[in-house]
């Protein structure tokens, strides 16, 4: 599965912990612990951590919940000529959640309820009211991604190919459509060719203002 918010951290953050085995402060997974994934609704996973972790500290589960992650990245975009650094989440609609369970592997009952009753809150995957522990290659991968970089993103992260159909969505070539044939990360545009007046023409576009074409 899914690198840690950059807001600042809050106390309860630094009193449940925050490293890992990388940093050479703490082990993958504490032990008698495992990691799991929480399913959350689309746009709470940061709420969710937040009122999880606060929940937690008041009332002093921190011995059967260590880490809260929502791993995220960060990402160079640029609008309009301007360029701006921003934060996208690895994994939407999930929260990383490292804790132990009761002998019979079901959640120990105080913090099943508490996380229940959290807005925002879906599921454990796991099945039968068991949630399933996380592999340690996937923790592993999980916590090095939630390890925030401390160099900014030189170029301008694009989900489009050489070859890829597309359609222009704003500008004065609106609505036209093309082929990608060059991205221009550092510039934050794409190359693309299209036909104007009967004849395949270069333009380079903002990779903001254009999407994958539908295919016919």
């Amino acid at each position: 599965m899914p690198e840690e918010t950059h807001d600042e951290q809050s106390p309860v953050e630094t009193t449940l912990g925050t490293t890992d085995k990388m940093s050479g402060e703490e082990p993958l997974v504490m032990p008698g612990m495992s990691w799991f994934v929480l399913r959350v609704a689309s746009n709470k996973e940061d709420y969710v951590k937040e009122t999880l972790l606060r929940k937690i500290k008041i009332e002093g589960f921190e011995h059967l919940v260590n880490r809260i992650l929502v791993p995220t990245e960060k990402i160079k975009t640029v609008k309009a000529g301007k360029q701006k650094i921003v934060l996208k989440k690895l994994y939407p609609g999930y929260v990383f959640v490292e804790m132990q369970l009761e002998p019979d592997g079901r959640i120990s009952q105080d913090i099943f309820f508490l996380v229940k009753e959290t807005t925002g809150v879906g599921e454990f995957i796991g099945t039968a009211g068991r949630p399933s522990p996380m592999p340690l290659h996937e923790v592993e991968k999980m916590l090095a991604a939630s390890k925030a970089p401390e160099e900014e993103p030189a170029e301008v992260k694009m989900a489009f190919q050489k070859g890829d159909h597309i359609k222009i969505k704003e500008g004065p070539f609106e609505s036209m459509e093309g082929t990608v044939d060059e991205l221009l990360p550092q510039q934050g545009k794409v190359r693309v060719i299209a036909t104007i007046f009967g004849r395949a023409t270069p333009i380079e576009v903002e990779h903001w203002v254009i999407e994958k074409a539908e295919e016919e």
